[in-house]
């Protein structure tokens, strides 16, 4: 059976990505963004704004879709995510977020990823984001 999911890719005005330490209390902790599975009857957007405000506090809205990771083990979206409120705060019903913190690109080069196929598109945005004025 595929695991469906999806993940929230929120960058600040300081060009800075809202990542999440995560893992089991066995497991070496690992970053990602804000992400987890799709419960029943919801939709993958519906997925992408729980997940945020369970891992991080912060509540937001779907700007656009970014990426669609597909193969026979996994279905994940990633969604661009403008944040509207909340604030940094942990309430993962699951424990597995263990810190909440905004990572610049200088940072992400030394960050082990729960996902490590992620980091190109992470990177992709991250320069993007640098690029434009301000």
């Amino acid at each position: 059976m595929t695991w469906k999911g999806a993940a929230a890719v929120c960058v600040n005005g300081d060009g800075q990505l809202l990542m999440v330490l995560q893992g089991t209390p066995e497991e070496e902790k690992k970053w990602a963004v804000p992400c987890g599975g799709l419960e029943k009857g919801e939709s993958f957007e519906a997925c992408c704004l729980r997940e945020l405000n369970e891992e991080t506090g912060f509540e937001g809205s779907v700007v656009r879709p970014l990426f669609h990771k597909k193969n026979e083990e996994v279905d994940v979206r990633y969604y661009e995510v403008m944040l509207t409120g909340g604030c940094m705060t942990i309430d993962d019903p699951d424990g597995l977020i263990h810190e909440v913190a905004w990572k610049g690109a200088d940072e992400m080069a030394g960050l082990i990823l729960s996902f490590p196929e992620d980091r190109d598109l992470l990177d992709s945005i991250l320069s993007l984001i640098s690029r434009q004025p301000i």
